[in-house]
């Protein structure tokens, strides 16, 4: 099962939208229900305190959804916090996010965050964060390829841990043979594949990667 959650990022940044096949379901996140409804998906549960939508919004709102979490403004937990929590319950095979790029950058830091923590505890569900310019997701040690995107040749490697030890780099233009990188090194920026797949790997920390447009 994929789960995909639309926050109420900037609707420019947004990538085009489908319902999905068997299999896939979609939450929303605040502003970003209502942007599914009018987009014609109905999201199967959605999030949020709702200070973003009018009344006229929320009472469209309820009518379309029949899972509804609504809460407080004043809490410990992002909205999007508390639906990455829901959609780590249903142990889907992945869960994408978009909707949480642009706009305020403590949202966007908060949402990065959301991608990391999972993996700090040990968690395996592939989580991305998504726009019409970016796919972001972080990876803990072992060995993973990385196929050609269309109109997203770039891709940079970005360490979020204290380390990355042994990274290594194949199929890329600037390849490596396990390299130690630290917290704060821009080595692995803008790297492109040079080959029909790349591969990277690694043996100790966590690693972010950034595929992007330009």
């Amino acid at each position: 099962m994929i789960i995909h959650i639309l926050a109420g990022g900037p609707v420019d940044l947004l990538p085009e939208l489908e319902a999905g096949g068997e299999g896939e379901i979609w939450a929303g996140v605040d502003r970003g229900v209502f942007t599914l409804i009018s987009k014609g998906i109905v999201p199967q549960a959605a999030f949020g305190d709702f200070d973003s939508v009018s009344l006229e919004e929320m009472e469209i709102i309820k009518k379309s959804v029949k899972e509804i979490k609504l809460f407080n403004p004043e809490k410990d937990e992002t909205d999007m916090e508390l639906a990455i929590i829901w959609a780590l319950k249903q142990e889907p095979e992945a869960i994408k996010i978009y909707g949480g790029t642009g706009g305020r950058l403590d949202h966007f830091f908060a949402n990065v965050q959301l991608l990391i923590g999972p993996h700090l505890k040990g968690g395996s569900t592939h989580i991305e964060l998504i726009d019409s310019r970016n796919i972001i997701y972080v990876k803990g040690p072992g060995a993973y390829s990385v196929l050609p995107m269309e109109n997203m040749k770039y891709v940079s490697f970005v360490p979020v841990t204290s380390h990355i030890k042994d990274l290594t780099l194949k199929g890329f233009k600037y390849p490596l043979k396990d390299k130690f990188v630290p917290l704060g090194s821009t080595l692995c920026i803008s790297n492109e594949l040079n080959d029909d797949y790349g591969t990277f790997s690694f043996t100790e920390g966590i690693i972010m990667v950034i595929r992007s447009h330009d």
